[in-house]
């Protein structure tokens, strides 16, 4: 299911955008297409561009096949362009409406051109020939190709703005410009590390980076809950990844509501003040209430707003569901809302998180099939003596049973996209090793249409805790990983700790994802 939905989203994004009419094709002429190939910006002495009758995407042939590593031949005489990779063997000519795939004619929409003493060839066609994925980022006139050989896995980071941990600074208060080259120096040093992916805080504690008509705007963009920054920080940071070829996913916290259990400064139109009955103290923090389907729809209501109004490209949600010691005043709730009448308290709580999971992804779905759902779980689903089919560790808590996040049923039942567990311990750590952790998250994926990404803590290289003493720490967990083809790629939690460069870990990630290499 999963590879459908992908594969149609691209189809469709194929056909609207080599296929564009009237003004867009204008439009999009008027300014120069960038073009990105797993990651690395491609250089051209010829400008890629669109034949305007015939709506295609023109590119040099020789920038594409030879960064894929294929062969290339001119016949000057003939004005014959092939192109050859293992048994593969194309061939184009100049004026002809068709290309021979070994002795096959395969039509084009827009034969080969000559521009500047270069062989032009449209994209789309030479793309599914040689195995390229394509996405067409339109706003920023950006083409990102990946190859489906695994070069082109995710590497992502997460981006936290919570406290203003990783951007914005809280010295930027107020100062849009300030915020933007905060935002877009950590791009480039991100991508120089050889990611292609973030994963940006978008509601930090039930309001917004950007301008929602639902929750107010963030105090972390200018210190005061609900002012407006003068900018749409959202639409700024979807651009800017976009413009270098990444993906933006938003990642959302699903039910906190403060980080604290304060409520002056919040603004009228938070989910405090609005619905104080949703919310319940846990701990010093406020939560939205999971049992009350209003709430549940009004997260998803949030979540929707994002969907419609940005060209995001995935929605990500973490483990903020129920509280990690499992400790919630709702029984009044339990009673109110138990249409099912599920006996089981926990159980209950699990079909909360189950009924709003699942209508989430059907939502966003629904309204755009193209965009990736998933969640990143705490790393331990059950411990072996809790359940004989869980993990073998002894960890001190367990997503099951006290974030109540069924992330099994989620995986079977293929309600998201991918998951992405917080394996946030070395390979040394006996309580709860690496290894067996990732043994056991992708043994729960095989044979479904869910995929599978890590999330590993950068945040703990040069801390005590055991294996953490040196950044091959990360390499070696990424080296584990290359034994499993269900492994999809790698986030790393946070951005601060890869541009402090701790213990040395982003020379190493460099070597390790061959950047500078062609």
């Amino acid at each position: 299911m999963f590879l459908v939905r992908k594969l149609m989203p691209l189809i469709l994004t194929l056909l609207f955008v080599f296929n564009m009419g009237g003004a867009a094709v204008a439009a999009a002429a008027s300014q120069p297409i960038s073009i990105y190939l797993n990651g690395v910006k491609i250089k051209s002495d010829v400008a890629p561009y669109i034949v305007p009758k015939a709506n295609v995407t023109m590119v040099p042939l020789r920038v594409i096949s030879e960064s894929l590593k294929a062969k290339v031949g001119w016949t000057q005489s003939t004005n014959t362009a092939t192109i050859s990779k293992g048994e593969l063997k194309l061939m184009m000519k100049v004026g002809q409406k068709f290309a021979l795939v070994g002795s096959k004619k395969v039509p084009l929409d827009a034969s080969v051109q000559l521009k500047n003493g270069r062989a032009m060839v449209p994209l789309r066609f030479v793309s599914e020939q040689l195995g390229l994925v394509v996405t067409w980022y339109g706003s920023v006139n950006t083409i990102k190709l990946e190859s489906k050989d695994g070069s082109s896995s995710l590497k992502g980071a997460w981006i936290s703005t919570v406290y203003n941990l990783d951007w914005p600074s809280a010295a930027s208060y107020g100062n849009a410009e300030q915020q933007k080259q905060e935002f877009t120096q950590m791009l480039d040093e991100l991508q120089g590390m050889g990611l292609n992916a973030v994963f940006v805080q978008v509601r930090p504690s039930a309001d917004a980076l950007y301008s929602s008509k639902l929750v107010p705007w963030t105090k972390f963009l200018t210190g005061v809950q609900g002012q407006d920054p003068g900018y749409d920080p959202l639409a700024f940071m979807i651009a800017e990844t976009h413009r270098r070829g990444m993906a933006f996913h938003a990642w959302f916290n699903p039910f906190r509501a403060n980080v604290d259990a304060k409520t002056d400064g919040l603004a009228p139109n938070h989910v405090i003040s609005q619905h104080p009955d949703w919310i319940v103290n846990a701990n010093g923090k406020l939560y939205i209430n999971p049992g009350i389907p209003e709430a549940r729809q009004h997260i998803i209501d949030v979540v929707m707003e994002v969907v419609k109004s940005y060209d995001i490209d995935g929605v990500h949600l973490d483990d903020y569901f129920y509280p990690t010691d499992g400790k919630f005043d709702d029984m009044a709730t339990f009673a109110q809302n138990n249409s099912s009448q599920i006996a089981n308290l926990d159980d209950w709580r699990r079909d909360n998180i189950n009924q709003f999971v699942k209508q989430l992804g059907e939502t966003i779905h629904k309204a755009k099939p193209a965009i990736s759902y998933g969640i990143s779980p705490f790393g331990v689903w059950r411990n072996s003596s809790t359940d004989p089919s869980g993990s073998d560790t002894k960890a001190g808590v367990e997503t099951y049973d006290d974030m109540h996040a069924d992330v099994r049923t989620w995986i079977q039942e293929g309600w998201i996209d991918y998951v992405m567990p917080q394996i946030y311990w070395s390979m040394t750590l006996s309580a709860a090793r690496y290894d067996k952790l990732v043994d056991w998250w992708t043994n729960e994926v095989r044979g479904t249409n869910v995929s599978l990404y890590i999330g590993h803590a950068a945040y703990k290289l040069g801390t005590t805790e055991t294996g953490w003493n040196t950044a091959d720490e990360i390499i070696n967990q990424l080296k584990y990983n290359e034994k499993y083809p269900e492994i999809g790629g790698d986030v790393y939690f946070s951005a601060q700790q890869l541009r402090k460069n701790m213990l040395g870990i982003v020379p190493l990630l460099q070597s390790y994802y061959k950047v500078g290499v062609n």
